[in-house]
């Protein structure tokens, strides 16, 4: 079984740059078999009412942990994702499971990066295309690359984990974690030469 690891290769304080970068990453892959997929985290209710009108095939979930085990049961449904024409709208209701998260899972490309890219706002959010695939680069010593051909765009955040705000957007690219030192920052290099771009910090995994 192998591992995934991502390099950032492009920043900035405008997403809609981020998001035309993250096209052009996008294009230097295999797209034929690509889906995209958001998420963006709300921590106030009237947050969570906006993209519930704005995203009406979003689905929203929410991230306690420790709130699941003590209640086991989840009568809520938010730990398994409520559609967003069945979430209660009681303020009453969803102050108390704030911050909850909001996600459209597996699209079609170039179906809702944009819409959702204006729509995160200051929240942090991402948007990350996968089943891509990277071809292969004689001249380089890589091989095609399937399972962790991905593209992603962290919105307000630099981390994959989504869980340090900043006031820029990161654009990664995702390769195979290989055991030779080195290879896969190689293999996420070249993509990111393709558009002019080159690995800009550590990877994260």
């Amino acid at each position: 079984m192998s591992n995934g690891i991502a390099y950032p290769v492009f920043r900035t304080a405008d997403s809609a740059v981020a998001l035309r970068m993250a096209r052009q990453l996008l294009a230097v892959g295999d797209r034929r078999r690509a889906q995209v997929s958001v998420d963006v985290e709300l921590c106030t209710v009237g947050e969570v009412m906006r993209i519930r009108k704005a995203l009406p095939d979003s689905w929203f979930r929410k991230e306690d942990i420790a709130g699941w085990v003590r209640e086991p049961s989840d009568p809520t449904g938010l730990h398994d994702g409520v559609h967003a024409d069945e979430l209660f709208s009681d303020p009453d209701f969803l102050f108390p499971h704030l911050p909850l998260w909001a996600s459209m899972l597996y699209q079609p490309v170039g179906s809702v990066e944009e819409e959702f890219a204006a729509l995160v706002g200051p929240n942090i959010g991402e948007i990350y295309w996968d089943s891509l695939v990277w071809p292969d680069v004689p001249d380089r010593g890589l091989h095609h690359e399937t399972d962790h051909a991905r593209v992603s765009l962290l919105l307000n955040s630099r981390t994959t984990e989504l869980d340090e705000r900043a006031d820029d957007h990161t654009v990664l690219v995702h390769v195979r974690r290989s055991n030779r030192n080195g290879s896969e920052q190689m293999h996420a290099s070249w993509p990111a030469e393709q558009i002019s771009q080159s690995v800009i910090g550590p990877p994260q995994e």
